[in-house]
């Protein structure tokens, strides 16, 4: 996620399973990560957030646990958002496949 999330109140990506469009459940408490959570900054103040069925070697911290194999969709929200998500001067940045 790029820094300056613009969001009044709070941000959130919850990762859903697409056979049942509810919340995956991934046997971790939770399948999300949020602007309340104190997760990594990186110095630019972007902030890497990790999706796989095994945690990065960076840690669990910004880690979202999926199922080895199965398919899985995402959303992200924006609570209260502010006028750079409107007018689209910032965008969060695509999904990349790391190895």
């Amino acid at each position: 996620m790029p820094a300056n999330i613009p969001a009044k109140d709070f941000w959130s990506i919850c990762v859903y399973d697409t056979k049942t469009r509810s919340i995956l459940d991934s046997g971790r408490a939770m399948s999300a990560v949020n602007g309340y959570m104190d997760l990594p900054v990186n110095k630019d103040g972007s902030k890497d957030i990790y999706f796989g069925p095994n945690p990065p070697p960076q840690g669990e911290a910004s880690w979202i646990k999926t199922k080895p194999g199965e398919g899985f969709f995402m959303y992200l929200r924006f609570y209260g958002p502010l006028k750079p998500f409107y007018d689209k001067t910032w965008r969060p940045y695509d999904v990349v496949k790391i190895k």
